[in-house]
């Protein structure tokens, strides 16, 4: 039977009860005290913070994310830790005034799409039993069930959210095949059908759309990481909630790896604010021609270069970035090396539970 503490929360001063099974980020946001995060499972250090007082369970936090002699120092990743006493913890608290958070809620989701949009790479679209409030640009969290012959538990993966917000209970989700994984290659990919029915949670993140600014936006996906751009670029023109020029550079191997083109350039036809430019390092302007494709609706070159190439400076900008880590840091090298300072790049880098092991994690900025 599980016991409960209590978890001070400073500089805010309050207070919430948190079960000693539960992660006292997940306690918190469920009482709607938000507190930094990005990955929810340890990788990230996004959530790092200060244990003033009390004892936890560190939990499954990496050794790279929250290192040893960072644990006796007394920080905490709070999307791991797990309290044995009443905490005090002290974090780092900066919220966007323009923004509204959402407490996280549970819901029963059934999936009511599953296509193939790219290489390895399908679209979910899933049916809330209620609507859920969230900003364009946060994600939700997924149960993926027990495995059929009980050798393993439920476990939990985390997909961003594409649609805006003005689709409150029909959203819509890219994953890709991670080879082996549990969530993609032992489910979506697996035996995920139409019609099934799971626990989700949400909304979780801090990568959102800032609707109260009007900077040239400069957005940079790679695989996946177009989920949430999506979702902020649909909620800031179709929704004229964003006043600024928006500019989207989705980086592919090949036209194989890309998806959504089609939608992006009818969406930039639409709109003079937004740009499209769909960048392939692997596929030359000769291929795409022999194949019948149309070679001027690309550019050609690592989407960093692309960036380089149609920008001499970017001051007075604001870049949202999101992918891989490796292509989240080489965009985020690019964006300061034409004058965009890192207070005016926001970021959020798609790790997988491999990444654990592997400690990626950028020296530029403070996570």
């Amino acid at each position: 039977m599980s016991e409960s503490f209590v978890i001070t929360v400073e500089p805010l001063g309050r207070q919430v009860v948190c079960r000693d099974d539960q992660p006292i980020l997940d306690a918190c946001l469920r009482a709607g005290v938000w507190l930094p995060h990005s990955c929810t499972h340890g990788t990230c250090a996004t959530c790092k913070c200060d244990l003033v007082d009390g004892d936890v369970d560190h939990g499954e936090a990496s050794s790279f994310a929250l290192m040893d002699f960072e644990r006796d120092e007394g920080k905490l990743l709070t999307c791991c830790a797990r309290p044995r006493s009443d905490v005090t913890i002290e974090a780092d608290i900066d919220v966007d005034e323009d923004l509204e958070m959402y407490p996280v809620e549970d819901y029963v989701a059934t999936l009511v799409e599953k296509t193939e949009i790219a290489t390895d790479t399908v679209r979910l679209v899933i049916e809330l039993d209620r609507d859920i409030a969230f900003n364009a640009g946060q994600y939700l969290k997924f149960t993926v069930p027990a495995t059929a012959d009980g050798a393993a538990d439920s476990v939990d993966r985390t997909w961003s959210i594409a649609s805006p917000p003005s689709e409150p209970r029909r959203l819509e989700f890219h994953v890709r095949l991670v080879p082996g994984g549990r969530g993609t290659a032992g489910w979506v990919f697996g035996g995920l059908a139409v019609g099934d029915q799971f626990p989700v949670s949400g909304p979780y993140g801090r990568f959102v759309l800032h609707t109260g600014e009007d900077n040239h936006t400069i957005m940079v996906a790679g695989g996946t990481g177009l989920a949430p751009i999506k979702a902020m670029l649909r909620h800031g023109l179709e929704n004229a909630a964003y006043d600024g020029e928006m500019t989207l550079y989705q980086g592919g191997r090949s036209r194989e790896w890309l998806y959504d083109v089609d939608y992006f350039t009818s969406l930039a036809a639409e709109f003079d604010q937004f740009t499209y430019r769909p960048c392939l390092s692997e596929e030359t302007a000769d291929q795409v021609a022999a194949s019948g494709g149309d070679p001027a609706a690309y550019a050609y070159g690592m989407v960093t270069d692309v960036i380089a190439a149609d920008h001499a400076s970017l001051s007075g900008c604001k870049g949202y970035l999101c992918g891989p880590p490796l292509m989240v840091e080489a965009a985020l090298k690019t964006l300061m090396s034409r004058r965009l300072f890192p207070r005016d790049i926001y970021r959020e880098e798609f790790f997988n539970e491999g990444d654990k092991a592997g400690g990626v994690n950028s020296p530029l900025i403070k996570r």
